[in-house]
């Protein structure tokens, strides 16, 4: 059987921005902070070039905003560049006029950058929940075609356990159809098991995240891979005083990150969530790329 194609997605944001932190890291204190995400987007940048293979990167508005050169070189190296909104907070503690105010305000300056429309979307850990459902109508509103935002597993900050697994036309918005690729789980013993990346990458031994993510294959579906640039970077500041379960979820496994993520680009095929969700039927083509 031929391999599957998965998506690699990157959630582009410094190790400052992160929720887990967000008790000892107001947002004021951001632009004084010591940014690291152009040197690992870069490392990223590299050993997908070395894989051969097109990823799609979740870019935080904020950081075009400040550092607009990671975006010119993450589109130039034929990567798609998508929106992971502007300021990384939560979409369930924002108004819905704070929320269309910064989700236009990220996709406007995503495209001014790239000159080229940008397709998808990412919330902020994942925090389109059903409380906050509400937000797919201002994705629709803003243009976006396609979303990954819904974690279909139980979490203290994100989830909607009962969601469908796969990629699909999600019908629910009030404003019109958007293309819906879930976070990727896998059912263990009854419970819906988080084996899509990230701190899950770094929590669970390489061997069982091979196996999880290639039962999903197995099924024939296409997994969809996360992890954050901040990952790859051991060396990153530390942050004290955030909890012992918030620590726990930032540092575990950080100088592992990279290795294993070089042996995962070399068990599995991977193309961007665009390419992957064209190939599915899901998306059409951009017009330079010819027919779907």
């Amino acid at each position: 059987m031929p391999k599957i194609t998965n998506a690699l997605t990157i959630d582009v944001e410094d190790y400052f921005h992160v929720a887990a932190l967000k008790s000892q890291v107001p947002v004021d204190s951001w632009k004084d902070r010591e940014c690291r995400v152009e040197r690992n987007v870069d490392i990223l940048l590299q050993m997908f070039d070395d894989a051969d293979l097109t990823a799609t990167f979740f870019t935080l508005g904020w950081v075009a905003d400040h550092y607009p050169s990671v975006v010119e070189k993450i589109a130039k190296q034929g990567h798609e560049v998508a929106s992971h909104g502007y300021s990384h907070q939560l979409i369930y503690n924002q108004s819905p006029e704070v929320f269309r105010e910064e989700t236009f305000k990220s996709k406007q300056i995503l495209e001014d950058i790239t000159q080229a429309p940008v397709r998808g979307y990412r919330a902020a850990s994942y925090s389109v929940t059903e409380k906050s459902l509400w937000a797919i109508d201002t994705l629709v509103e803003a243009g976006f075609e396609y979303d990954s935002s819904i974690f279909p597993v139980r979490h203290d900050l994100y989830g909607i356990p009962d969601f469908p697994q796969q990629p699909h036309v999600y019908k629910g918005s009030e404003k019109g159809d958007i293309v819906e690729f879930p976070i990727s789980s896998i059912k263990m013993a009854g419970y819906q098991l988080p084996i899509a990346g990230g701190g899950y990458f770094r929590l669970f031994p390489y061997w069982f995240t091979k196996f999880g993510l290639g039962k999903i294959n197995r099924e024939e579906n296409a997994f969809m891979f996360y992890l954050h640039p901040w990952e790859v970077d051991p060396d990153q500041p530390r942050v004290p005083g955030v909890g012992w379960k918030s620590t726990f979820r930032h540092y575990n496994n950080l100088e592992k990150c990279q290795g294993r993520l070089a042996q995962l680009l070399k068990d599995f095929k991977f193309d961007s969530m665009e390419n992957v969700l064209i190939e599915k039927g899901l998306l059409s083509s951009r017009p330079d790329k010819g027919a779907a």
